[in-house]
């Protein structure tokens, strides 16, 4: 009975739960993300991969989890010996049915895969850094500020005017224009690069004493997974790992008590939703052969991304071909929960699983059956023990 309720148990043991995000195929950020990911190389006679599927599909992440592993690098005492490992999780979705709304991105012809938190992170993080620039610049161009008496509040009212999709190119005017005498931004945020903590690493403080405070103590800041996983946010440590939390509260407490402001993007996710296109927008010019056609080419650097692939594509058998699919990571996905923006929580990358149902199927009858008999010795034992006593 044991060894069934333990087994059981185990069953249904799972990882975080995690929710939605996006990332653009054809920036930095998607080339270096797939490239992370290990895809096998076959198809063509010649020995070269057939690319040109990937130029319809777009890359939606999905959200990121824990685990815990050794930490082969501890030395001393007081280093943390399990250290917290963190993992993001991304799906490529066909570009016709990839919703931003949806937390999923799709629901059929797709395949998923995990990469290394901070990996993601900083080629995310710089992505939408150089993709904000331009954008602002852009905007800049067109506003006609240059010459004006204020050419600060000029751009802010043209930023203004021009909707919500630039307001964050205000934040980015007021920080270039900060001349060092104001350390907090609007928001009571400490201004840091935070680029430079997109992977664990020691907090300089304001005045690059590495701290900003008087106790001595050094502390690390980081991204770690937040809400059940739906949230990727910075927290401050005192391991170099990035694993203990300076406080209860993700380190929020201390890093205030110590820097004198909020930690930026403790409570908001660094990373945002939305689908964006792998697929190559020259492609057109590149004919597919004599007959004219001109197919559709994905952007070289998702090719790149998957030159070695390490990914669950249960639900790419018909775009790809069943000895085409790489199905490695599946069943560590299947045990990740997702948490989709409606709240209902669905578990696994594909398909459930099978092996498990069956043997919970199992396992309940055994207990219905022996239930039952327990039930029918105890009735047999009350019927002998009233004949005894006439």
């Amino acid at each position: 009975m044991k060894l069934a309720i333990a087994t059981i148990a185990s069953l249904f043991a799972s990882a975080a739960a995690v929710e939605i995000s996006s990332v653009p195929a054809e920036s930095k950020l998607g080339m270096n993300l797939l490239s992370k990911a290990r895809r096998a190389e076959q198809n063509a006679e010649d020995g070269e991969a057939d690319m040109t599927w990937i130029s319809g599909y777009a890359l939606k992440f999905q959200g990121c989890h824990h685990i815990s592993q050794w930490n082969a690098e501890a030395e001393g005492d007081e280093d943390v010996r399990i250290e917290t490992k963190r993992l993001a999780r991304f799906r490529l979705c066909p570009i016709e049915s990839c919703s931003s709304s949806s937390g999923a991105g799709c629901s059929g012809k797709y395949g998923d895969y995990v990469v290394d938190m901070d990996t993601f992170l900083q080629t995310y993080v710089e992505t939408k850094q150089e993709e904000l620039e331009e954008k602002c610049e852009s905007k800049k161009y067109y506003c006609g500020c240059d010459g004006s008496d204020d050419e600060q509040a000029c751009l802010q009212n043209c930023f203004t005017n021009a909707g919500a999709d630039y307001y964050d190119c205000i934040e980015e005017e007021e920080e270039q224009n900060a001349y060092g005498y104001n350390n907090l931004n609007a928001n009571g945020e400490v201004k840091l690069n935070y680029m430079d903590y997109m992977e664990c690493a020691q907090y300089q403080g304001a005045n690059g004493n590495n701290n900003g405070g008087d106790d001595g103590a050094e502390y690390f800041v980081g991204p770690y997974c937040s809400d059940q996983g739906g949230k990727i946010v910075l927290g401050l440590f005192t391991d170099d790992t990035c694993t203990e939390f300076a406080d209860e509260y993700g380190g929020r407490v201390t890093f205030q008590s110590i820097a004198g402001g909020n930690l930026p993007y403790s409570s908001t996710s660094i990373v945002d939703t939305s689908c964006y296109s792998c697929e190559d927008g020259d492609a057109e010019a590149n004919a597919n052969n004599a007959y004219g056609y001109q197919a559709k080419e994905p952007k070289e650097s998702c090719t790149m991304m998957y030159e070695n692939a390490g990914k669950c594509e249960s639900k790419l058998t018909n775009e790809l071909g069943y000895n085409n699919i790489n199905e490695n990571a599946c069943t560590y996905m299947e045990g990740i929960k997702i948490t989709r923006s409606n709240g209902i929580i669905i578990a696994g990358a594909a398909t459930g699983n099978k092996v498990a149902s069956a043997f919970i199927g199992i396992f309940t009858t055994s207990f219905v059956l022996l239930g039952a008999y327990v039930y029918y010795l105890k009735q047999k034992l009350e019927r002998g023990s009233v004949n005894l006593s006439d």
